[in-house]
């Protein structure tokens, strides 16, 4: 008979087995954007060092967790529950700083004038680039429609007052004394960029807290399964000195 409850111990398991396949997945990920990583870096992209780190981590620490399980020793379940605390503490902060840098570049974004449009509206190549933005993401200007100035584009020109555009709040005229379309969208394409933005900080930051709750509910195992061999170890010294 095992020290550890045969249930908790095959939950456990089956757990670290589903989590390291996941490792191994990111480790196959990583290698196959590795020869790509010069040309990441090089557009300003983070390392893929990290990346790495990452997927290593996913994939060894089940494995660890694994090995703890099958020889039920106190000592690996303790090392196993430390890496669960720095897990989860890593985690959380990673999470923290993404729902920041969400926070902050939603506050540049509202707090921006029209100087921040300048250098996109002098540089006839940026032009041609947001205006077809602006007739794919039913938005006009990069801050507001006055980016334009008095010559607003077609591009900005709004046909329905219900586009069906989530990121688009509609229609409204078009500003006293300009030419152009009578109504044009209500919504700036800065607006509509941080909201692709938005979901993408929002699945980071899903991907982040889940590993952290996760880490939590590891730590939570290795606990209890530390309990039930220490249990375990103290009931057989007691058998013995009983006997002895």
């Amino acid at each position: 008979m095992g020290k550890i409850n045969g249930c908790i111990k095959c939950l456990f398991i089956f757990f670290n087995v589903v989590f390291a396949l996941l490792g191994g997945v990111l480790v196959f990920g990583a290698v196959k954007a590795t020869p790509f990583s010069h040309q990441f870096t090089a557009v300003g992209g983070p390392s893929l060092a990290w990346t790495w780190v990452f997927a290593l981590g996913v994939l060894i620490l089940p494995v660890f967790g694994i090995v703890a399980a099958c020889m039920e020793k106190q000592l690996l379940f303790k090392i196993f529950a430390g890496f669960m605390v720095a897990g989860m503490i890593i985690m959380l902060i990673f999470g923290i700083v993404v729902v920041v840098a969400r926070n902050t570049l939603k506050d540049s974004l509202d707090s921006a004038s029209s100087e921040v449009a300048k250098p996109f509206m002098e540089d006839e190549a940026m032009r041609v680039i947001l205006m077809g933005f602006e007739e794919h993401g039913h938005c006009c200007g990069v801050v507001s429609s006055n980016d334009w100035g008095n010559d607003i584009p077609q591009s900005c020109g709004c046909k329905d007052q219900y586009t069906g555009f989530p990121f688009s709040s509609g229609c409204k005229a078009k500003p006293v004394g300009a030419s152009g379309p009578d109504e044009i969208y209500a919504t700036s394409c800065s607006s509509v960029l941080f909201e692709f933005f938005n979901i993408i900080f929002k699945i980071i930051m899903g991907i982040f807290f889940t590993f952290a709750v996760l880490a939590l509910l590891g730590l939570l195992m290795s606990i209890l399964m530390i309990h039930q061999i220490r249990k375990h170890d103290s009931g057989g010294s007691s058998m013995a000195m009983k006997t002895y």
